[in-house]
């Protein structure tokens, strides 16, 4: 993989309690969206031997925020899943107050003192996946997007 993502060994039941984690930040700001869920399947179908059932990752209750720490015991784990989450609250564009005070939660549980500085690299990330693109113009606005 990349730097910002190293390869590291999920188990089922542990790729299990991140989606949960990443559909209550997506259902954070009141609602899914179909981009989030589409993200969230990616990462369960990519990461298990078997198809995600996102109806049941939304009947599924909260994972609280000391159950999904306890679960993702690893600073490697654990920094996947907060990154991860970063993604999933800008993937519609827009990272609310709602998917923010999730995620902080999240990365308080696990002990997750840098929170700013992976919020800087995850939006280094998606601005680095537009720098290849023509529109230098366009690449900017969507770097202002990114702001909270």
């Amino acid at each position: 993989m990349s730097e910002f993502f190293p390869e590291i060994e999920i188990r089922e039941d542990q790729a299990e309690a991140i989606a949960r984690g990443l559909y209550a930040v997506a259902r954070a700001d009141g609602n899914v969206h179909e981009r989030e869920a589409a993200m969230i399947g990616e990462f369960f179908n990519s990461t298990t031997a078997h198809p995600a059932d996102l109806g049941a990752l939304a009947r599924a209750p909260k994972v609280e925020p000391d159950n999904l720490a306890a679960m993702l015991p690893t600073p490697e784990l654990r920094q996947l899943f907060i990154k991860t989450a970063l993604l999933l609250a800008y993937v519609d564009g827009e990272y609310a107050a709602g998917e923010q005070q999730t995620i902080a939660g999240y990365a308080k549980a696990m002990n997750i003192t840098d929170l700013a500085s992976l919020e800087a690299q995850v939006k280094d990330y998606l601005i680095g996946h537009l720098a290849h693109l023509q529109n230098v113009q366009g690449v900017a606005e969507v770097a202002k997007t990114l702001k909270r």
